[in-house]
């Protein structure tokens, strides 16, 4: 008998500008559905696809509401947001918000298996 097919989970990718702090002015933040919350990483820029991989930078659980479009100021006086891509996942994030993450973007403007390990992002055809 085989596996039940995984469900599709949906992924975001926001512009974040006027971050303080942010020596560049902005970055993106990478937005995973993971239950009631979306686990989320800071990203210097898109993922290209096989490009190199980039500094993935851990961040608190975002609201699933960023997985909608939408564009608003960010709490806390913490700048702008706005997403940019979205689409839908294929795979299981661990359960140890530590742990390598490999999961495929399946549709969207962002498509590949995506991995994000040891502070590493990067995007390769499926």
């Amino acid at each position: 008998m085989s596996d039940p097919p995984t469900a599709l989970l949906r992924y975001s990718l926001l512009r974040h500008t006027g971050a303080p702090g942010d020596p560049s002015g902005y970055h993106y933040d990478l937005l995973l559905e993971d239950g009631e919350t979306c686990r989320s990483w800071r990203l210097p820029a898109i993922p290209p696809l096989n490009g190199t991989s980039q500094e993935a930078t851990p961040l608190a659980p975002h609201r699933r509401v960023w997985l909608e479009p939408r564009s608003a100021a960010v709490s806390g006086d913490r700048g702008w947001a706005e997403r940019v891509m979205a689409g839908r996942y294929r795979g299981t994030l661990p359960a140890d918000p530590d742990a390598a993450v490999q999961l495929e973007l399946v549709d969207g403007a962002l498509r590949g298996q995506l991995r994000i390990t040891a502070g590493r992002c990067s995007l390769t055809p499926p």
